[in-house]
């Protein structure tokens, strides 16, 4: 009597794990790329600036020194706001990108890199 299901043998099995290792290879490769890599994002006419790892990690924050003269607080916060949330967007931008690539342009569920 011969049983169904599985993968069709050994053979089959070996070639799934090693495409999952060459795969998990690429991976890693991608995201120690990424963390070399920056995006840029500027609001208030470039009164403040935000710059973020291809890893969603702030690098740094600037502050025009005109935009504190005589600053409202509250819009300040909003500028600041601002410029990470689109630096934030960048770098996701760059990751799925980057991760899209590797995997064959298959549909990967946001979050997971």
């Amino acid at each position: 009597m011969k049983r169904g299901g599985g993968f069709g043998g050994g053979g089959n099995m070996q070639q799934l794990m090693l495409q999952a290792k060459q795969m998990q290879k690429k991976m890693e490769d991608i995201q120690a790329n990424l963390a070399t890599q920056t995006v840029q994002a500027a609001s208030g006419g470039g009164a403040v600036v935000a710059v973020v790892s291809g890893k969603q990690e702030l690098m740094s924050l600037t502050i025009a020194p005109e935009a504190l003269e005589g600053a409202d607080a509250e819009m300040l916060q909003d500028m600041v706001k601002a410029a990470v949330n689109e630096a934030l967007k960048k770098s996701q931008e760059l990751s799925s990108q980057a991760m899209n690539g590797a995997m064959g342009n298959l549909p990967i569920p946001p979050g997971i890199f």
